[in-house]
């Protein structure tokens, strides 16, 4: 099955802490169906000091369910996604407004 969000798409957070936050994400994993949004869930991760790092309480962008995200349309709303042909191509569009993404 085709992937409804991809790497660099605009998305809104439906529920959780940062409800109605929109980031761009940075990378997916359909095996566990999460996607890490850049700027979005932020925890803190304490790392030791090594050779090349300093150090200390980094803040690290954690993985957010998929069925969390929402695709950001034209207008700035959340919205579905649906897939359909056009010239023999399979292209994703969104349900609000029929645009292609």
């Amino acid at each position: 099955m085709a992937a409804k969000l991809k790497k660099g798409d605009k998305v809104i957070v439906l529920t959780g802490k940062d409800k109605g936050k929109t980031g761009e994400i940075d990378r997916v994993m359909p095996a566990e169906n999460k996607a890490v949004v850049n700027g979005l869930n932020i925890s803190i991760r304490h790392t030791k000091q090594t050779q090349q790092s300093q150090g200390g309480r980094l803040p690290q962008a954690m993985p957010i369910q998929l069925s969390n995200l929402a695709l950001v349309d034209g207008n700035g709303k959340a919205t579905r996604v649906g897939f359909r042909m056009e010239d023999d191509k399979k292209v994703r569009f969104a349900k609000t407004t029929g645009e292609a993404i």
